[in-house]
């Protein structure tokens, strides 16, 4: 990041160094999740098929779209964003794990994942509020909500 990039952001090189390094986790935590539920929308069986699939198909295009305005967010701080799967891989918390043949399991994989997604978010909100980055506790404040949501809806699907 430039002098000239720093002064018109406010954000130090050194708080927007560490606000990207957070947000490449999120995303790939966030991209992990996505594809995990992406290949259970095109697997789920049994049923409940009828409405997971649709249910799934919901979720993977908000993960998808979220992992859009994640990369983005990185980009605006002047840093480079992860995007291989190698990169993913390395970054995650979110193991991917083998293919669930299980409604009841693949629901339960997701929850746990939106899960520690919102466990590995938080921090990253008040490292940008000590930073005065508003846009990134934003962006990371509003990706938390929508997962406890998610994970809720989720868990209320199996009882």
């Amino acid at each position: 990041m430039t002098a000239d990039n720093e002064f018109r952001l406010g954000i130090s090189a050194a708080d927007a160094t560490a606000i990207a390094d957070g947000l490449r986790h999120l995303l790939a935590n966030t991209y992990t999740l996505y594809v995990t539920t992406q290949g259970f929308h095109w697997n789920v069986t049994g049923p409940t098929f009828s409405s997971l699939h649709a249910m799934f198909e919901v979720q993977y295009m908000q993960l998808r779209d979220a992992a859009d305005e994640i990369a983005e967010r990185i980009r605006a701080l002047g840093k480079p964003s992860p995007g291989s799967l190698a990169e993913f891989a390395a970054l995650t918390s979110i193991k991917p794990g083998p293919a669930a043949d299980d409604a009841s399991a693949m629901v339960s994989r997701l929850v746990a994942g939106h899960e520690a997604l919102v466990r590995g978010a938080r921090p990253l909100v008040a490292l940008a509020e000590k930073a005065s980055d508003v846009a990134t506790a934003d962006l990371v404040t509003a990706r938390i909500r929508e997962h406890e949501k998610t994970a809720w809806m989720l868990r209320s699907t199996v009882g």
